[in-house]
């Protein structure tokens, strides 16, 4: 027991650097996911222009929108957006959610430091 009170300090050194370096992944991956959310919603809403023009008159751009094959292309091209914009929202849930434990858990740290000391 008295080892462990001489080792505190490095326990919570150790503890402090892990710490930091899930910190410095988390705020990596909230700048990651913001960018892919906001780049898959601008897709989706691109996407869902283009298919909206089939019902407002619009038969021809460029291509043939009405083409089965083109709107099955902008539905597969969809489906695949949409799915990319939920693992962009979920990823940044979750580090959103590590944020709010790293911060707690720096605060019982600090209250551990106040003990040892």
């Amino acid at each position: 027991m008295a080892e462990d009170v001489e080792r505190g300090p490095e326990i919570l050194d150790a503890h402090q650097e892990l710490v930091r370096h899930i910190e410095q992944g988390a705020s990596k991956m909230r700048a990651l996911s913001i960018i892919t959310v906001v780049v898959a919603a601008v897709l989706a809403a691109s996407y869902l222009s283009q298919l909206a023009l089939t019902f407002t008159g619009t038969k021809t751009v460029t291509v043939t929108l009405t083409d089965p094959v083109n709107i099955a292309a902008e539905l597969v091209v969809l489906a695949l957006t949409l799915v990319w914009l939920y693992v962009g929202v979920r990823d940044l849930r979750f580090s959103w959610r590590i944020k709010r434990e790293i911060r707690a858990a720096r605060t019982k740290e600090e209250g551990i430091k106040k003990e040892v000391s």
